[in-house]
């Protein structure tokens, strides 16, 4: 039997992959339909289309690894073991690699730029994203599957592949196995992280020197793109603080055994873990015009049905 903290953690969890599969699943439909009608597609969604697909595999493997930790009759084979933590891995660092983009794209499409490398970026970001997000898939791929040579140390494994509980495994092999797990796992998460940190850095110096040039003119005017760089802003910023959160907390999981937990440790990160793919969900939903706008729609036609 669970403790009570975990059972409330898992619960929240499961509430936080349904809205999150919900929300990517409305992103991802709202941008395949509107391709289908218009006959094209912008950069933006098709990023979106990746970020959104990954970002419910993600929630897949949330849910697996709760199943790891504590019912671990799921994973008794070890290539089942290391398949799992690699396609965990590969998705994690996708994922955060398409959101990084997004928000490049964005933000290279509102900053003011002077420089010429800006503008070169500027002017060849949307024919570039097709190779960034081959080239995302190829760096997670290198950071993932590392993952599947690196013995489970968990558990000791027979000849036959089938893995037992030992507390001598986890004396002697974590520090080798979780170590590389861990290296992994901040070695893909560190680039785009410091990439997204610059961006962010870029549109505030871009939000800084446009509100200074914009003091000459009479202060009752408001400038649209000042809005812009501000709903932006506060897009790339929510998403560094849920992400980093995310991070945190996952490098606590990765820590966690199953012959040692901290239940209130294991079950605040399991829920913050969670929340990070959901709640960014929705803020792309509130921040983008066109599915805020394919949002209301879909409640008028709800509320309309409903009444019937």
């Amino acid at each position: 039997m669970l403790p009570p903290v975990l059972i409330i953690s898992i619960s929240v969890v499961a509430v936080e992959v349904v809205v999150g599969a919900t929300g990517n699943g409305f992103i991802t439909a709202v941008n395949i339909i509107n391709w289908i009608k218009s006959k094209k597609i912008s950069s933006a969604d098709v990023i979106l289309i990746f970020l959104t697909t990954s970002r419910f595999i993600l929630q897949v493997t949330i849910l697996m690894h709760i199943h790891s930790l504590y019912f671990v009759d799921v994973f008794k084979l070890a290539s089942v073991y290391k398949a799992f933590g690699a396609i965990w891995m590969f998705v994690n660092h996708a994922s955060l690699w398409f959101s990084t983009w997004l928000f490049v794209l964005y933000s290279v499409k509102i900053i003011n730029a002077t420089q010429w490398l800006l503008l070169q970026i500027k002017m060849r970001i949307a024919g570039m994203v097709p190779w960034l997000l081959l080239g995302s898939l190829v760096i997670s791929s290198v950071t993932s599957l590392p993952l599947l040579w690196i013995t489970p140390s968990t558990y000791l494994c027979s000849s036959t592949g089938n893995c037992r509980e030992n507390n001598t495994a986890h004396a002697t092999d974590w520090d080798r196995s979780h170590f590389y797990l861990l290296l992994l796992y901040i070695v893909g998460c560190f680039f785009p992280l410091v990439l997204s940190m610059v961006t962010s850095g870029l549109l505030i110096i871009s939000l800084w020197k446009h509100t200074r040039k914009m003091q000459c003119y009479v202060e009752t005017f408001r400038d649209p793109s000042i809005d812009v760089h501000l709903t932006a802003i506060k897009s790339m910023i929510s998403f560094l603080i849920l992400y980093v959160s995310s991070f945190i907390a996952q490098i606590l999981l990765i820590l966690s055994t199953s012959q040692s937990k901290d239940d209130v440790k294991v079950a605040v990160s399991l829920v913050v873990v969670g929340a990070y793919p959901s709640i960014h969900s929705i803020i792309l939903i509130l921040v983008n015009s066109k599915l805020k706008l394919a949002f209301r729609m879909l409640c008028q036609h709800l509320r309309c049905h409903l009444k019937i």
